[in-house]
């Protein structure tokens, strides 16, 4: 049983690994590297490994830095079966399909700036994200063993972190004994609104991810009122409040949280809410065709029109025209955009509209990775670039963490102890201060592998 690591190794995005066992290879996740320039490069820099070879990739969820380069894996020869939940099957097709026509428009602003002088090729285009599509095989239903090969078996588990993600336990039977393999995928938290909790099956080697392995999260309660009084604050003064935001989960969280505001009367009846962000919204009808991966209360809001999604005074924004418009409401709006690192989407116009705006508000609800604009404002940049600017920051800025869909230190070790891990635990998805925190709590032996290295067992 060999390991080799390519991705989100001492760091936390790109996550990429892959397992050789019973003479075939399984690739976990082929995510995309985010953060800056000298990142941009990396994910088109070949394949550590042959892709030709690789039999299968188990795809844990649809997160960018989880299934981002996939297109690139296909285009450059893998013709193996991709395996994961229904929902996990959607969101990737979705979040494929934006990321590649962001390259493609990316790519054309670059072009014209360069006076078309200097040809700029995408990363991948629609074309490439479609291909990969033709990959997806079976369907994982969670629980459930898929035979890959003779003796050698995958299921998926709940990961709770976001729609259709899962934790992948492969199962091999070498020499009598049966050996499992736990790759934890990315970790959500107990007790959330909407997706049902964590609940990993127990292995004797565990890969696991540890972004937050040397911290606690705020409590959600104590965020979501931190979220009301920055909401409240901010429209009382006039003021626009503009949420970078994930569209997968972090959104959907928002929006239930939004709701219970209102109805609460902790927030205004007539609170304005735009989602502008069409990949946003088009998960959010993903959301509604898989609500068997919803937890039991929010099954129940929706069988009885309570719905978060459908909330007076909130408009989903598809149309650019229509996202312009937007810009042309000078305060008493709540604007939740993409991305939530603020590297691309729509999300970067409303910062140049608001960020100097004193009235105004930005909340950041999610991890930012070094290098990121996020990370820099919230950092306490007096000033940013974006889209050709220089923005100065006299927004008010707020961080509220308790809205992390991943685990913190204490779930980390929650989810650990019944995973078990006790031959090997081999910690990623972290930065190396994280997980060497996280790795004095174990009772186990552990590996903190480097990237493109390898570990055999």
């Amino acid at each position: 049983m060999k390991f080799s690591f390519h991705g989100a190794d001492r760091g936390v995005t790109g996550s990429c690994h892959l397992l050789e066992v019973a003479g075939h290879r399984l690739l976990v996740d082929c995510g995309l590297f985010q953060g800056g320039r000298e990142l941009d490069e990396e994910n088109a820099e070949p394949f550590s490994f042959d892709v030709r070879q690789v039999d299968y990739v188990l795809q844990t969820h649809a997160h960018l830095d989880h299934c981002g380069r996939l297109p690139l894996l296909v285009k450059r020869g893998f013709r193996g079966e991709i395996i994961g939940t229904g929902a996990t099957r959607e969101l990737v097709d979705l979040v494929l399909q934006d990321a590649a026509y962001l390259e493609e428009e990316e790519c054309s602003r670059r072009s014209r700036w360069r006076g078309g002088r200097v040809p700029c090729l995408p990363l991948y285009t629609r074309a490439d994200a479609t291909a990969v599509m033709e990959r997806f095989g079976r369907t994982a239903q969670y629980g459930l063993p898929i035979q890959l090969a003779p003796g050698l078996r995958a299921s998926f588990h709940e990961a709770g972190h976001i729609l259709g993600s899962a934790s992948v336990l492969v199962e091999c039977e070498d020499q009598g004994r049966t050996r499992r393999v736990l790759f934890s995928g990315d970790i959500g938290n107990r007790g959330r609104p909407i997706l049902r909790d964590p609940a990993p099956p127990p292995a004797e080697v565990v890969l696991m991810e540890t972004t937050y392995g040397d911290r606690q999260h705020r409590s959600v309660a104590a965020s979501v009122t931190e979220l009301f009084a920055a909401v409240a604050s901010t429209v009382a003064r006039g003021g626009n409040v503009v949420i970078p935001s994930f569209a997968l989960e972090r959104t959907q969280e928002l929006l239930y949280f939004l709701r219970e505001g209102i109805v609460s009367r902790q927030l205004p009846a007539n609170l304005h809410v735009f989602v502008d962000s069409p990949m946003a919204a088009s998960a959010i009808d993903i959301y509604r065709r898989h609500t068997d991966c919803f937890d039991a209360e929010a099954r129940a809001l929706m069988q009885n029109g309570n719905s978060p999604f459908d909330m007076p005074n909130i408009r989903y924004t598809r149309a650019r025209e229509d996202s312009m418009a937007i810009n042309r409401i000078s305060g008493g709006a709540v604007i939740i955009a993409g991305s939530g690192m603020c590297t691309g989407g729509r999300v970067r116009h409303h910062l140049v509209r608001n960020l100097g705006n004193p009235a105004a508000a930005v909340v950041f609800v999610g991890f930012a990775a070094g290098g990121t604009p996020a990370r820099r404002i919230i950092d306490g940049a007096r000033s940013i670039h974006l889209l050709g600017e220089e923005v100065p920051v006299r927004a008010t800025i707020h961080t509220i963490n308790g809205f992390s869909a991943h685990a913190d230190q204490a779930e980390l070790l929650r989810w650990h102890a019944q995973a078990g891990g006790r031959e090997r635990t081999i910690l990623v998805h972290g930065e190396e201060t994280a997980m060497q925190s996280f790795a004095r709590l174990l009772k186990v032996p552990v590996s903190m592998p480097a990237p493109d290295s390898t570990l055999e067992l």
